[in-house]
């Protein structure tokens, strides 16, 4: 499997039989590091809830321009955004993309959270978009790190509750660089105590996983 990590949440996933990305949101499309061009295939968008910096109509536009085959998984309520666009999605996952139930984390007194749904892809990676309250994980668990509704100590735990394989940092844009990879060394150290390996991305770089 070959992953790239654009920025945030959003990750690219490529394997023999499909390829998909999660979450093409706006901080990502809005780096420039996405060249939707230079993408050779697409099978799956797999959009977890309708948060901007998970959902970006625009990125989603460019995809579909190139890859109007790509089937589009998400929940209800970005169904019916999409539709307005006229842009067909579905709520029911597929053999490449199983959807599990999770909340999204609580965003009280700021605001009520969204429709939410996470996903197993290709049986080998998990990504649970804005949640740490979920209970199973495929080999490759993509791990919110840092939030407004949730931190580093809520992640390290999770982590070491579910025992991945392997762990790739999401949901970290709000950190700047310093702060993100002192994190990193951190949650590296961490997890490697426990038999986890923790993979420190570099944004639009490609990280094989056997």
């Amino acid at each position: 499997m070959k992953i790239i990590k654009y920025i945030h949440s959003c990750l690219l996933i490529e394997t023999p039989e499909r390829v998909g990305i999660i979450d093409p949101g706006q901080f990502s499309w809005d780096s420039g590091i996405v060249n939707v061009d230079a993408l050779e295939r697409l099978d799956d968008i797999i959009i977890t809830h309708e948060h901007f910096d998970h959902f970006h109509l625009p990125f989603v536009q460019a995809l579909l321009t190139k890859f109007p085959q790509a089937q589009i998984i998400t929940n209800s309520a970005v169904v019916a955004k999409l539709a307005g666009a006229g842009i067909t999605a579905q709520t029911i996952g597929t053999q490449s993309s199983e959807l599990f139930a999770t909340n999204h984390e609580d965003l009280a007194p700021l605001g009520a959270p969204p429709q939410h749904i996470g996903v197993h892809y290709m049986g080998e990676l998990t990504h649970p978009g804005d949640s740490h309250h979920f209970a199973q994980t495929k080999k490759i668990l993509a791990l919110p790190v840092t939030a407004p509704w949730g931190s580093m100590i809520k992640a390290a735990a999770l982590g070491s509750q579910l025992k991945p394989q392997y762990i790739i940092p999401i949901h970290d844009w709000h950190w700047n660089e310093t702060a993100r990879q002192k994190a990193y060394e951190t949650l590296e150290s961490f997890f490697k105590d426990q038999g986890i390996a923790f993979l420190k991305p570099v944004d639009g770089q490609v990280m094989s996983i056997n």
